[in-house]
């Protein structure tokens, strides 16, 4: 699971975007030139609940609006995202209004972000996504309203040392076409605890083969267990507090290669809320499966299959930070 960023510098609607602005600084700031590795595309869909016909139970109910939002990404092409808002009971503090979720962090704008109720974060198969959206559309019309769609299209990516660059223009497709932006996403793919968690996670998903050897006395093939899986050792001692640290220090890094760019004006998702959060569930997963094989002293998940979706949960921290960038204070 790869740390990221990701910076959206908004454009006026006769005006043109930011894109050559930044593909220019990309190959003149950095003592490399970048190399293009591939195109890169997204698809994301806003709806906002509507408001309600009856009159307020008391005047202390949340007045914060509540989304569903849905997003693709090309580069995660088994499962598509949807972001929900928690319903009122989940986020009620002992005052009994909404706790607001804190907004993505900027130093470069001082845009204000409206508060939003808690999300929460789901992935389905891709091709259940538009499903799901048209299901909301249709059927719960009267609660959700949809209200816009953005789409990135031709977007690039390119390699730059221990980054990875994914810029495109963002296009507004619904109600109005217009163009709305320029989004880059910036991956840290040095070295990382997250990566290396999220491999050894990975390898202890994956069920051990069987190994066909032929009997020396015969021509019959004979199954038997072969420990071909592999198993890579869990890193001892990492705890939640150095998850924290790493994509502390991960920012830091992603925010000072934005600012060779010198870009003004953007608007960035860096360290949303729930970033990581799947991350430290791998690792009390792990820890736990460790104290399991202790016990028990060999493997307690032979019985593993292979799932359709090799890792559900990749790329869940950067649609958390593109859902952030696309609500666009509706």
């Amino acid at each position: 699971m790869p740390l990221t960023g990701v910076f959206f510098i908004p454009s006026n609607p006769n005006a043109s975007t930011a894109l050559a602005t930044v593909t220019e600084r990309l190959n003149s700031a950095f003592g490399e030139e970048p190399t293009l590795i591939a195109r890169w595309a997204l698809d994301h869909k806003l709806m906002r609940d509507t408001p309600s016909c009856l009159p307020p139970l008391s005047s202390n109910r949340s007045t914060a609006p509540k989304y569903m939002q849905f997003l693709s990404l090309s580069d995660c092409p088994t499962h598509g995202f949807i972001y929900t808002s928690q319903p009122n009971t989940a986020a009620l503090g002992d005052t009994g209004t909404a706790t607001p979720t804190p907004t993505p962090s900027s130093s470069q704008t001082s845009q204000p972000v409206a508060a939003t109720t808690p999300m929460v974060m789901t992935t389905v198969p891709s091709s259940s996504t538009n499903t799901l959206y048209q299901h909301f559309v249709y059927a719960c019309q009267p609660f959700w309203a949809h209200r816009h769609t953005v789409t990135v299209s031709g977007g690039m990516v390119y390699d730059i040392g221990d980054f990875r660059v994914r810029i495109g223009d963002v296009r507004q497709t619904q109600p109005a076409a217009r163009l709305r932006g320029t989004v880059a996403e910036i991956e840290w793919r040095g070295p990382s605890l997250v990566t290396t968690l999220s491999a050894v996670y990975q390898s202890r998903r994956q069920p051990k083969a069987k190994a066909f050897k032929p009997h020396s006395w015969g021509g019959e093939e004979n199954n038997e267990d072969d420990d071909s899986g592999i198993d890579m050792a869990f890193p001892d001692g990492v705890e939640e507090a150095d998850i924290d640290a790493e994509y502390a220090v991960t920012a830091s890094l992603i925010r000072e290669f934005w600012a060779k760019l010198g870009v003004e004006g953007a608007r960035e998702a860096i360290l949303v809320p729930d970033v990581g959060k799947e991350v430290k569930e791998r690792l009390l997963e792990l820890k736990k499966q460790d104290k399991r094989l202790a016990r028990t002293g060999g493997d307690d998940m032979s019985g593993r299959q292979v799932d359709e979706d090799p890792d559900p949960h990749a790329g869940v921290d950067v649609a958390r930070q593109f859902m952030e960038i696309f609500r666009f204070n509706r």
